[in-house]
């Protein structure tokens, strides 16, 4: 199993590498270009030890190989209390039970936090992705149809949501 802990500034290399992965290779995730590690270092720092933000990491071998996390669901002050999941996995580590463990964390340590729906945004066709999210609650909430392109495709999401 895999050490599942939050994620920190000296993490940045491994989770753009996960991150990045996804960008330049996948429908999975609708940037279309790469994060340096600036961006990354950035970004890592946006979360917090407690509060609505969160970012955990699954190490393996003192590599992560996965992440986890929750992040703001739409600007507006009156989504504060919706957070968007994802989670992202290397390659090599999929259909190996981490991304349960990494949910598994993120989930406990937003239970006692003020908010009251988790949202998750499924590039479709993405069978994986979708299990898992059923696994920890979530339901379809809609299909917002050809709604990004990338690769010289347009491609379907689906919205899940999940009571906090």
């Amino acid at each position: 199993m895999a050490q599942i802990r939050r994620g920190k500034i000296s993490d940045a290399a491994y989770v753009n590498e996960i991150g990045n992965h996804y960008i330049l290779n996948s429908p999975a995730n609708f940037k279309t270009e790469d994060f340096s590690l600036e961006k990354r270092e950035a970004w890592i720092k946006s979360f917090g030890e407690s509060g609505r933000y969160q970012l955990f990491v699954a190490e393996e071998n003192s590599k992560i190989i996965g992440f986890a996390c929750s992040t703001q669901f739409h600007g507006r002050r009156a989504y504060g209390t919706s957070v968007q999941t994802t989670i992202y996995l290397h390659a090599e580590t999929r259909s190996r039970g981490v991304g349960t463990q990494l949910y598994t964390e993120l989930f406990i340590a937003l239970a006692n936090e003020d908010l009251h729906r988790a949202y998750a945004g499924i590039t479709l066709p993405n069978e994986a992705s979708v299990t898992i999210h059923k696994k920890f609650g979530f339901k379809k909430a809609g299909i917002f149809t050809e709604s990004g392109r990338k690769f010289g495709k347009f491609w379907d999401v689906l919205w899940m949501e999940k009571g906090l």
